[in-house]
This record gives structure tokens, sequence and C-alpha cells, in this order.
């Protein structure tokens, strides 16, 4: 039997060195006249070890190494590697590590398990099992059993995911669309990239089950530009899932059709909003619509579309598969199922966890995490993207939910957490949101192009200590116009950080240490 061994081919990992890792494997089996097959597969999401080596022992165990560097390679092959042998950089089964040990992966449950545009490996472990179950229950019921899962949007609005689906199900029947928005643009954000470098035929069943749903026969990815290790992932897994007649015309052998392909943004963050993504789709600049009409109605060329985020749609080959209970059993309020949470700035154990609904902020930060990489005291977190609100520890004890963050004047978003140690200067951090703003703003609407470059000049006073409380009244007032005014969320939430920071830490703006609730 042909030994086997895993590198990852995440962007991550490869930043990190995976493909000269891969290569010095290579090179070193040669060298040794050793038939030995290198898979590159997703990461397993812990990124302090990667680049992660797994090997497939004689005795069939799975075990890993890490991290591992070029140099590493011929003392770990010589050292007994494909034995499964131990040495410094052995990890032993890397599931059993309690990062991922304490995990509940629902949709990244074969992500670093698998390779990723293998088909054959896809259907191996499970994959196309929802589909097969959408086929046989039929569109009604299909979108029922997504509705039943209490699945909602994963890209930050947390818009039921059943309701959209039914909403375009009950247009007339004719030409309708499935749009995946893949155009992750937060800060600390990788999910959606992950799932398409590291399993994306689970996409690609996720929106062939939408179509099968709701009614239509053609989908659109929208990836960024900068993730070109998906589009390249995707555009294989499309190729090949379409010579397998899982796309295409009668898809698996049934009598539904449904095609689909990848589109790349120029990587503008207002893209991320869905009707901005549908003007940039059907090749205009990326400028946000008025609602109504909703896309759900009248979206792509004008027709009914659903558009979901990536992990929206990766959950749903779980849910068809396992059944609406099973996801649904899981959760914090109305907030059911799995988040994959993402950690990263100064943080420890930076990367990705997946994890039911529920667990604390806290929980996430100091034991998920390990703290800050520095070891300095943790200060601040932002949730949500460059966008989300500045969580200071008093507020550590919030449950990770929707309507939990909402209620602290947050929101979880795309589930991204950045970590900040006690030398962050939150007037910066409350400029930084504002100048964002000002950059990615399309410019429709007034209160988010003028509101921001007036934040700017505003914050700019501020840090000089020029007339600072009379400075600070204009960016409440500024950050009010915004919040209620702007035309889509780009202007609407970039309050959130700079009220936060004001609110949790006044003495950064020349307050004192009370805070302004309590003034």
């Amino acid at each position: 039997m042909t030994a086997r061994i895993y590198v990852p081919c995440d962007a991550a990992a490869v930043a990190l060195g995976a493909d000269k890792v891969a290569k010095a494997f290579a090179d070193a089996f040669a060298a040794r006249g050793l038939d030995v097959q290198i898979v590159r597969n997703g990461s397993r999401g812990m990124f302090w070890l990667e680049p992660l080596v797994e090997v497939v022992t004689p005795f069939g165990r799975r075990v890993g190494y890490g991290p591992v560097k070029p140099r590493d390679v011929d003392a770990l092959i010589d050292g007994g590697l494909l034995e499964g042998r131990g040495g410094p950089l052995y990890l032993d089964n890397v599931e059993k590590i309690p990062f991922f040990a304490k995990q509940e992966r629902f949709t990244f449950k074969r992500v670093g398990l698998t390779d990723p545009v293998s088909l054959d490996d896809y259907l191996a472990h499970g994959g196309y099992k929802g589909l097969e179950r959408a086929i046989a229950i039929g569109p009604s019921e299909t979108v029922e059993q997504v509705f039943e899962s209490g699945l909602r949007g994963r890209g930050g609005a947390g818009f039921p995911t059943g309701i959209k689906w039914r909403t375009v199900a009950a247009c007339a029947p004719g030409k309708k669309y499935i749009v995946c928005n893949a155009d992750e643009g937060d800060s600390g954000t990788f999910a959606d990239r992950m799932i398409m470098e590291g399993d994306p035929f689970q996409l690609i069943e996720g929106m062939t089950i939408a179509g099968v749903a709701v009614g239509a026969d053609k989908g659109y990815v929208y990836c960024r530009s900068e993730y070109p290790h998906a589009v390249a992932a995707m555009n294989k897994a499309v190729a090949a899932a379409r010579k397998a007649g899982y796309l295409g015309s009668r898809i698996a052998g049934s009598e539904y059709d449904f095609d689909m392909e990848i589109r790349v943004g120029a990587g503008a963050y207002v893209c991320g909003e869905e009707t901005s993504l549908l003007e940039s789709l059907e090749g205009r600049r990326g400028l946000v619509r008025a609602k109504p009409p909703l896309p759900a109605h009248k979206g792509l060329f004008g027709k009914p579309t659903v558009i979901n985020n990536v992990i929206s749609l990766a959950s749903v080959p779980f849910i068809m598969a396992e059944g609406a209970k099973a996801y649904a059993d899981v959760g914090f309020g109305r907030s059911r199922g799995t988040m994959p949470i993402q950690l990263a700035g100064n943080v420890k154990h930076g990367g990705l966890y997946e994890i039911a609904f529920g667990v604390t902020l806290g929980e996430l930060v100091e034991e998920v995490g390990g703290g800050t990489f520095t070891g300095r005291p943790v200060r601040a977190v932002q949730v949500g993207g460059p966008l989300g609100a500045y969580f200071p520890r008093e507020l550590f004890d919030t449950p990770f939910d929707y309507e939990a963050f909402a209620k602290k004047d947050g929101l979880i978003g795309h589930g991204g957490i950045v970590i900040f140690d006690d030398s962050v200067d939150m007037a910066k951090q409350a400029r930084f949101a504002m100048e964002f703003c000002s950059v990615e703003s399309c410019g429709k609407c007034t209160p988010c192009r003028i509101g921001s470059t007036r934040g700017v000049e505003v914050m700019d006073k501020i840090i000089a200590g020029v007339e600072r409380e009379k400075n600070l009244t204009i960016l409440e007032d500024l950050s009010n116009t915004m919040k209620f005014g702007s035309l889509c969320a780009l202007g609407g939430f970039t309050p959130y950080p700079v009220m936060s920071a004001l609110t949790h830490f006044p003495e950064d703006f020349g307050r004192g240490s009370v805070p302004m609730a309590a003034e």
C-alpha cells in the first residue's frame, strides 16, 4: 500500500511555508526512492501549528507533526515519520488536541480530513447525501427542513435562511438564481475561504440543494480577487461535479437542472452588501440598491434570487443529510446550530473554532484562544469585523448569540473575533473605523460618504486635544446620523466600533474613567 501524508494547501498554511514543506517532502522521498502520496488537504484550523503535516501509518492511524519547516523534513523521515513515531514535533492524533476535540464540527467536519478537489474523497466521506435526500423529498419539504433547522444567515445579518428560501420558492415559476456571497472582507475572518479551499464540494452541494428547493437552475459564487487559492479550488471542484453529473442537466439523474460558475470581484468591501454584489455581478459598479424591492423578488437580472453567505449554504448539506432536528437541537435561544468562530489578532491560539451558539465571549478569548500572544492582559475584543463593537473584559460573560450581542450594542457578524492587549489605543481604533468607511464607501448616500469623512476629521481633532468635549459631542451626533440615515450596513454599522470605544474606553478620549452612559 502506498504511504500517504497530508500537507495543507490552505492559504494560511501556505503563507507559513506549506508549499515549501510539500516540495521538501517530495524531494526527500524521491531521493530515498520511497513511494509516498502527498495529499494537499485543507487546514484543521489550528494556525499556530501550521504547517501541520499528518501521516497515515501502516496500521491506519493518522497522526500529526507541527509546525513543520522544510529544514525539519529529513530528520522527520529518518526518525520514523512514515511509521508515526514520536519526536519533537509529534502531536499524535490531532483530533484529540483540546482546541479541536472540544469543537462541534457540523459544517467543517471534512475540512482538513480530505483532498478538497477529489470528488471520490468527498463521496467517501458522506458527500451528496444531502442532495440525495432533497431530491427524494422534493422542493417544498426541502425548504421546510431548512426553515425548521433554525439556520440563520451566517454573513452577519442573522436573517432566517428558510424564510428567504420560502419567499423565492413562492415566486412565479421562471428564471431564478442562487447567489453565494463569498466576498469575505471582514478583518479577522477566514471561514468562507477555508470552506472554499478545504471542502468546495460542500458549498457546491449546498447551492445545488438551494436550486432544487426554490426552482433555480443557475448559481453564481461571487468571490474576491484576494482569494486566488479559493477561486482555483472552486473552479476545479465545479468542473469535477459537472463531469460527474452533479451539475448541469438532470443533476444526479433527477428531473432537476442546476449549473453554476465562479465570478471574481475586485475586492470592494461594499460588494459584501447583497445589492451592491448584484450590481457587480451584472457588470456595473458596486453601488447599493434601495430596498424594496428585495432581491428575493427582484434580484440578479431582475429575477427572484436567493443570496446567502458561504457558511449558510455550506451548512445545508448537513441539515439535509442529518435532519433539521439534529441541527436545531444545538444552540442558544433563537441562534440554532453551530458557528465557525475565527480567532485572530493578538491571540496565542489563533484559528477556526466551530461550536454551538451559547459559549461565552470570555471562554472563547481566554480558554480557547489562550489569551494574548504577547502575554499581556486582554483589554478589548472586536467582534463582527471592522464595523463590529469593541467589548471590554466586563462584557466577557456575554453568550455568543445574535440577540445577546444586540442587547449589548454589538453584533456577531461573520463570527470574527480580533483580540487586543492593554497596549491598544482605542481612540485610534475608533478613528480607523471612520477612515475605513470613508475609503470603502460606495458614495451613493450622504451619511456614509460625507459622514465618514467628517468623522475622520473630528477624530483627528479629538486625538490632538482640540476642543475635545465639543468634538466628542459632534462625533456622537454624527454617529447617530450615520447609524439611522445610511442606505446600507457599511455606514449604518460604522458607529458600532466608534460608540463602543467611546462608551467602554472613555479614558482614551480624555474623558477620565467614567463610562459615558453613567455621566
